[in-house]
């Protein structure tokens, strides 16, 4: 028989974050693991409210409610639940009564799916990344021959003209070859790795915000939220700089054109995470930078192809600097997500903070 200390010993090392709730449906005991879930201490919230250690639906208070009364257990799948602090959880999660002699208990075995849906969309959005870079250097490949040979012709008829003025054409011809060929480069990206050195990611911030400031003329508030114990970072400042610019900028642009907003807003916010997935890498610990702005949001049809080149919500982009950004993000082993609806649009840049990392 498995005594009594060694169920506590197993309970307590379960990797499934455990609660045990009594028939009021108030917490009698929590695991390290659902304590780490929840981000609050099993100590200190004994005998708590459910809802007060997070929140789903009515509905679903009313079939735990149930679950007590019918002593029927269930499981759902892939519930949306608001932990105390306010972070959203996607989550299974099993509840099972257990018939005491005073009342009947219920045991909830809760299964993050946060990490495993990230996994599996980060996966997708990396062979979707990989697959247009293909698909781009051989476009330009094929475009950038023909675009010589024409420059190249250009110039050599331009020395044969005896009309200075009809060199006007040919200096037309040479400059469009010019920039349809930079405008090849930029889709490539740079083949430069990145010079990394340990830098200050508020100063890599500031700079950018220095820079919106004097553009944006005061018609843009921006509104710093910078967690101070963030340690240096191994980073290339210039490209970081040019990374976080290039999202802070759309923010203004989109902000700027829609007066009926009022005062648009754009904040810069940095904290920490723990035990966060980047592609199959576990990491102790990782950086969070978010620009957020009050603007209009993205389309949702443009959600999904958001980082591939050429794709712009404005008539006048390019639709490179968010596909240079991704580029830039994942030579740095990071990730960048992004989150929009009417009203608030979150773009979110995850930095490893430490070299050692475990395979997911």
């Amino acid at each position: 028989m498995i005594n009594h200390a060694l169920q506590h010993l197993l309970l307590e090392n379960l990797t499934t974050a455990t609660l045990l709730l009594d028939a009021r449906l108030r917490l009698q005991y929590m695991n390290p693991a659902a304590e780490m879930l929840l981000a609050v201490s099993g100590q200190r919230s004994h005998g708590q409210f459910i809802s007060e250690l997070f929140t789903e639906s009515a509905e679903a208070l009313s079939a735990l409610r149930q679950a007590v009364e019918l002593a029927h257990p269930f499981t759902k799948r892939e519930a949306v639940l608001t932990s105390a602090t306010g972070q959203s959880l996607t989550v299974d999660y099993a509840v099972t009564p257990i018939p005491t002699r005073s009342e009947t208990m219920l045991l909830l075995e809760v299964h993050p799916r946060d990490r495993l849906l990230r996994i599996t969309k980060e996966e997708a959005q990396l062979s979707t990344q990989e697959t247009t870079k293909l698909l781009v250097r051989g476009l330009a490949h094929e475009i950038k021959n023909p675009l010589g040979g024409i420059r190249g012709a250009a110039q050599l008829l331009a020395r044969e003209l005896a009309d200075a003025h009809l060199t006007d054409y040919t200096e037309v011809i040479i400059e469009e070859a010019d920039r349809l060929r930079n405008l090849v480069d930029r889709m490539l990206g740079s083949n430069k790795l990145p010079s990394l050195s340990m830098t200050n990611v508020h100063e890599v911030l500031e700079y950018v915000a220095s820079l919106i400031e004097a553009e944006s003329q005061g018609g843009v508030t921006l509104v710093r939220d910078y967690d101070p114990s963030i340690p240096e970072l191994c980073l290339d400042r210039e490209q970081m700089i040019q990374a976080v610019l290039n999202i802070v900028r759309n923010a203004m642009q989109a902000l700027s054109g829609h007066t009926d907003l009022g005062i648009g807003r754009i904040t810069l916010r940095t904290r920490t995470l723990r035990q966060f997935t980047i592609g199959h890498v576990r990491h102790r610990l990782v950086a969070r930078i978010e620009i957020i702005d009050n603007g209009p949001g993205i389309p949702p049809e443009l959600q999904n192809t958001l980082f591939y080149p050429m794709v712009s919500g404005r008539p006048d982009g390019t639709g490179l600097g968010l596909a240079i950004t991704q580029n830039i993000i994942s030579q740095h082993q990071g990730l960048i997500e992004c989150e929009s609806h009417p009203g608030h649009t979150a773009f979110s840049i995850f930095l490893p903070l430490e070299s050692g990392a475990n395979p997911a």
